[in-house]
């Protein structure tokens, strides 16, 4: 079975899914955790890492989305 989502719903999830990581990495729990001695990531990762990478991604996609707009709106000039 496939998920159908649009780009709007897309963009949508992966925002709330960085404003769950800073609400989780602004905690005073996983911040103790963090910065255990005995924390340790396969790639030294941290939680900061993955809504770093989920902003890049999202601007990636307001990127197509201009793109396609301006796609579109030159199209109609033309016609």
């Amino acid at each position: 079975m496939e998920i159908k989502l649009t780009t709007s719903e897309i963009r949508t999830i992966l925002q709330g899914c960085q404003y769950t990581l800073q609400l989780v990495g602004s905690s005073k729990d996983y911040r103790r955790l963090q910065s255990s001695e005995y924390f340790s990531t396969s790639n030294n990762v941290v939680l900061n890492d993955a809504f770093n990478v989920l902003g890049e991604v999202v601007d990636a996609i307001v990127q197509v989305e201009q793109f396609n707009q301006q796609g579109e709106s030159g199209h109609g000039a033309r016609n």
